[in-house]
């Protein structure tokens, strides 16, 4: 089972979600919480393993909630808000987010969504992906690059690139004509070089440093 934590300052739109969730036959809400202070708390007390967030909420906004529960715990976020701006997006991959969707994703998405994020796939829709990167992921310093990306590999540089790409695992697979596994393998181990909590900071990252550019 998958262990939820659903926060939102609208009661009916935080109970809408509890309830749909909490209808998939591998999902649980174990808990529910109003603003980003009682989300950190909860967290605390319940011990989820996704926690869906809110941007907009009183006393603690989701953004800085986020970066307390990542600081404190291994659950992992999803950001959702009714709100298309980048700023927030930008601002929730800092402070940790494994994935950001909008309010008006379908039950079933919604709950696909949980399971990536559950398993540590990265969950951002395509279009704020492609608007992250070309507003907000500033182009390095000369030299930068090669000094932050010096720890990989050759080919850990390659699944680097497909990753920030938006290549899933098998796709990576097919494209290097490799099995699934050893992509998988190559992953961790890019991951664990580099310090990143996930595949979003990895696609960052990788605009980050020059991999790759915008457009």
């Amino acid at each position: 089972m998958i262990r939820l934590l659903v926060v939102d300052d609208q009661a009916l739109v935080r109970r809408g979600f509890a309830m749909i969730l909490d209808q998939e036959p591998d999902l649980e809400v174990v808990g529910e919480a109003g603003n980003g202070h009682e989300a950190v708390e909860r967290c605390r007390a319940v011990d989820p393993d996704v926690v869906l967030m809110d941007v907009r909420m009183p006393e603690m906004n989701g953004i800085d909630a986020t970066a307390a529960i990542v600081r404190s715990s291994s659950a992992r976020v999803l950001m959702l808000t009714t709100f298309d701006l980048d700023a927030y997006v930008y601002d929730a991959i800092r402070a940790g987010a494994s994935g950001f969707l909008l309010k008006d994703v379908r039950p079933d998405d919604l709950a696909h969504a949980v399971r990536a994020v559950a398993a540590g796939e990265t969950m951002l829709a395509p279009a704020i992906t492609r608007r992250l990167v070309e507003e907000f992921c500033a182009r390095p310093a000369p030299g930068r690059a090669d000094e932050r990306l010096g720890v990989l590999s050759a080919r850990e540089l390659e699944v680097l690139e497909l990753i920030g790409k938006g290549l899933s695992n098998a796709e990576i697979a097919s494209t290097l004509f490799v099995s699934p596994t050893t992509v998988k393998t190559h992953v961790t181990r890019v991951l664990s070089k580099l310090d990143l909590r996930d595949r979003v900071q990895a696609v960052v990252l990788a605009y980050e440093c020059g991999l790759l550019r915008p457009g």
